[in-house]
């Protein structure tokens, strides 16, 4: 059974999400605390986090980046701030969605499902994938894309992308040369049942032509397609 951890420090609300899960079978631990939960996490590595953003010690955000640099799972930010800044912050930092409070309960068990369900299949796919012909390493002069490794070399250099930034540079580098609109990078990256607006996109293309481009702010590599989105040149 997929394993949940529940963040959330007010009580009634925890128990109430804890309950429902595991209604739906699924194995679910609940914590109040930020330190609590990053503990817990590294413990029992779950398959997925419900993390809200007003907690006591560390706050959501920074629990969120943590959590983000030693997992490569699911993280759904619940929030009862509905700010786009505050949105866009926990996507910049990891979030792989948000729901606002108050919410559905049907609603979101309905995107823990989906959540759950990509992860499965893109396991299988990687799975399926290494089973047949291992992924061919993408060179582009000093730049160096490892698909097996996850792992991105710039003049032999390790960098330090978050999985989204490796997913999406990776995705452009297979489609090298071609225009790509931010919709469909959202969709084939972030998942068509993925909540946020194509500013997703933007935001990790900006973060990305930080720490690939010698010029970010005229970028060579990854380039802007008026109208479309972007295309990436090698």
């Amino acid at each position: 059974m997929p394993s949940i951890l529940v963040v959330e420090d007010d009580t009634s609300l925890r128990e109430t999400l804890a309950y429902n899960l595991k209604r739906e079978e699924y194995n679910v631990q609940a914590v109040g605390d930020g330190k609590l939960a990053l503990e817990t996490a590294r413990k029992n590595h779950p398959d997925l986090v419900l993390l809200d953003l007003m907690l006591p010690g560390l706050d959501g955000f920074e629990v969120c980046r943590i959590l983000r640099q030693e997992m490569n799972i699911p993280i759904l930010i619940l929030t009862a701030r509905d700010d786009e800044i505050d949105r866009v912050i926990g996507l910049e930092i990891g979030a792989d969605d948000y729901i606002t409070k108050p919410f559905s309960m049907r609603e979101l068990m309905a995107r823990v499902k989906a959540h759950l369900r990509r992860e499965r299949l893109i396991r299988q796919e990687v799975d399926s994938e290494q089973e047949t012909t291992p992924p061919k390493i993408l060179t582009f002069d000093n730049l160096i894309i490892n698909p097996v490794r996850r792992e991105v070399l710039l003049d032999n250099t390790p960098l330090n992308l978050k999985p989204k930034e490796f997913d999406l540079l990776l995705f452009l580098a297979e489609h090298l040369r071609q225009a790509l609109s931010r919709q469909f990078l959202l969709e084939r990256v972030w998942g068509w049942d993925f909540a946020g607006g194509t500013r997703t996109v933007d935001v990790h293309v900006h973060w990305l032509r930080e720490k690939i481009e010698n010029n970010p702010a005229n970028p060579s590599r990854i380039v802007t397609v008026r109208g479309s989105g972007y295309r990436f040149e090698g």
